[in-house]
């Protein structure tokens, strides 16, 4: 009876008593075993926590080997493997996708029907019993009972005289609920214990202990995905039929007829994967027909049979081939590894930010080096790691220069501060870095015109200043390569269109050094007007909540500066009008701070901000104690996880939408 309703529970996910009905039948249990405890049998379900502590793990030897599934990250990659094993066999064939749940691999072998040993992968060959730790997982059955039909009655006849009398090994991974693992470690930490840095490694290291009470009080799980013994199956898809009959929870997967259709499968699980309780990192796919995969063979530790055709990684490891220098619009010198291109996150990087000299130092990275990269936020790419114990003796220390790759002037880095700057203003990679900031979408956001066209603008000497940009006419670029007479018109029109800017747009558009899009909203809402910012001393310029004495001095120098004010005169020349700033009456994020991480699929990011900032809502880069709400797009980075932690309410898209309407 309890095991009845722990198969409806556990792996029908349906229920015909309550909880306290089912915990009055073990307790029932428990108290005959107690009166009777001759009576007690290896599967019954008081046994799932019993024993002493294990003084250590005794070796098992697996009759057949635990064998490791090899990485593919690409369709050509998934297309490739099919070619090479298709050459082997002339015989027609197809798949069974199933998810590749990022877990902890076991065996569990069932004698007479009950279950007996329990083992890690180890070496393949050989693991480690941890049948007491298994015993207390609930997914886990201590006996083996058919509860439906199977549609092959030979499988079925065979099934059960070996539950009878024989044998039957069965294979999955043990793995913890995401929310799960986020309750326990937040309770480890709380302890002074070790935490884990995912679940599979919590899952492991709960396995791997050698008091079976520990492994109990931890909420771990266990998916079927294997049958090894011959039970008559001719497809892999049956061994889920097999498995789900016998009472395991397993993933259902999908029978594919070609390669086309796991590849839509692979996509599908890629889109629901962050709702999934569970973390995966993949999708498994098999040749389904058992005879032809085992005529493949195997190839080093993987079968030719089956690969784990993963999700792209959020990092991965590659080589710096060499080291440049990017110079910024405030003349910041930023060291750029240039890598070995490399996918991560679903976008090949050649490309990684070194940020400084200081972080050169700290990651002890050289040219040559291989490095671990990853996407800061899931958007920029990042070194995150040397591997020193990889270099090969070729590698060389990269120097800082002491000059400007670009003019030449000679680079200052003031004290206290950790980066070299160019101070000459007329520096041409300045230049263009200020016309790239100045045209972008949280500045005059000037449709059309980027990096390439302004670049070729720059090279014929049509501008020498944004404000230069105004004073264009059709007949200045429509002679240009690549420029039709309709093409250079809709690009004028889009410039003039943005003769007319609001003032927190203008302040970040300037690029002063230190004002951020948030910022410079501060500092419209502040001010109301251009003409009072540019006459604020800094006294009242430190007044403003966020604006602290560095972010102060940097704006109150830049309105010091004749160039810039002389500059500034310009944009009001060629007709650009700066719109006072006007707060909305209806204000009713007022008061509350949003994050945002990941991307959203119904507008830009910018364009969301733009909608917090007018319901009187604060934007933040980084979630703290302090934020009220994260909002999670597709592909979320750091940001949601930290969210989770501090028990931050997030909200997707959908609800931010709902909020904002």
């Amino acid at each position: 009876m309890i095991n009845y309703h722990r198969y409806l529970y556990h792996v029908l996910n349906r229920q015909e008593i309550s909880d306290a009905a089912l915990d009055s039948l073990k307790h029932e249990l428990y108290k005959l075993e107690q009166q009777f405890p001759e009576l007690i049998t290896l599967d019954s379900p008081t046994q799932r926590v019993a024993g002493k502590p294990l003084e250590g793990f005794k070796k098992v030897e697996h009759k057949v080997p635990m064998l490791s599934i090899e990485d593919i990250f690409s369709e050509e990659e998934l297309r490739d493997w099919e070619d090479y094993f298709k050459k082997l066999t002339p015989e027609k064939f197809d798949y069974f996708a199933e998810l590749k749940i990022d877990g902890f691999a076991i065996s569990l072998l069932y004698e007479n029907g009950i279950f007996r040993v329990g083992s890690t992968r180890g070496t393949g060959r050989v693991g480690e019993d941890v049948t007491q730790n298994l015993k207390t997982i609930e997914l886990i059955p201590l006996r083996l009972e058919i509860h439906q039909k199977l549609p092959n009655k030979e499988i079925e006849e065979r099934l059960e005289k070996l539950i009878e009398k024989g044998e039957i090994e069965i294979r999955g991974e043990v793995y913890m609920n995401v929310k799960d693992f986020e309750r326990l470690n937040k309770e480890l930490g709380k302890k002074g214990e070790k935490t884990f840095a995912n679940p599979r490694n919590l899952a492991a290291g709960s396995i791997r202990q050698l008091d079976p009470k520990l492994a109990a009080s931890r909420p771990l799980k266990f998916l079927a995905y294997d049958i090894i013994t011959d039970l008559g199956q001719k497809k892999h898809s049956q061994e889920h039929e097999i498995l789900k009959v016998l009472g395991f929870k397993t993933d259902e997967g999908r029978k594919c007829k070609n390669l086309d259709e796991t590849i839509e499968f692979w996509k599908e699980v890629a889109k629901k994967r962050e709702k999934l309780p569970f973390q995966i990192d993949g999708v498994v796919i098999n040749v389904n027909d058992n005879e032809i995969f085992q005529k493949l063979g195997v190839v080093g530790k993987s079968p030719r049979g089956v690969r784990a055709f993963k999700f792209s990684p959020k990092q991965a490891t590659t080589i710096i081939e060499k080291i440049i220098l990017q110079v910024g619009r405030t003349g910041a010198i930023t060291p750029v590894a240039v890598l070995k291109p490399v996918e991560v996150g679903g976008v090949k990087i050649s490309r990684a930010t070194l940020h400084n000299e200081d972080e050169i130092k700290r990651l002890g990275v050289k040219i040559g080096d291989t490095v671990i990269v990853g996407r800061a936020g899931d958007v920029i790419p990042d070194v995150i790691q040397a591997l020193p114990e990889l270099r090969t003796g070729k590698e060389r220390e990269f120097k800082m220069p002491k000059n400007c790759p670009v003019c030449g002037e000679k680079l200052e880095k003031p004290a206290g501060e950790v980066v070299w700057r160019c101070k000459n203003p007329k520096c041409p990679a300045r230049k263009r870095e200020y016309f790239y900031h100045f045209v972008s979408r949280p500045a005059f956001d000037i449709l059309g015109l980027g990096p390439k066209i302004i670049d070729r603008f720059l090279d014929e000497g049509l501008i020498s200043d944004p404000a230069d940009l105004f004073l264009l006419k059709e007949d200045d670029i429509s002679h240009l390569e690549r420029f039709a007479e309709k093409s250079a018109q809709n690009l004028i029109n889009a410039i003039q269109s943005k003769k007319k800017i609001n003032l927190a747009k203008f302040i970040y558009a300037l690029g002063i050094r230190n004002v951020g899009e948030e910022t410079a909203q501060d500092l419209a809402e502040y001010f109301g007007s251009f003409e009072k910012l540019e006459k604020a001393n800094l006294e009242e310029l430190q007044k403003i909540m966020d604006v602290g004495p560095v972010v102060a001095k940097s704006i109150y120098d830049f309105f010091q500066e004749k160039r810039n004010l002389k500059f500034v005169e310009r944009f009001k020349k060629v007709g650009v009008e700066i719109l006072e700033e006007k707060k909305p009456k209806y204000q009713p994020l007022k008061g509350k701070i949003f994050v945002l991480t990941g991307i959203l699929e119904t507008m830009a990011r910018e364009e969301a901000k733009e909608k917090i900032r007018q319901l009187g809502g604060e934007i933040s880069e980084s979630v703290s104690k302090k934020t009220d709400f994260v909002i999670v797009g597709k592909e979320p980075g750091s940001k949601f996880q930290i969210a989770k932690n501090l028990g931050i309410e997030t909200l997707n898209e959908k609800e931010f939408l709902a909020l904002i309407h």
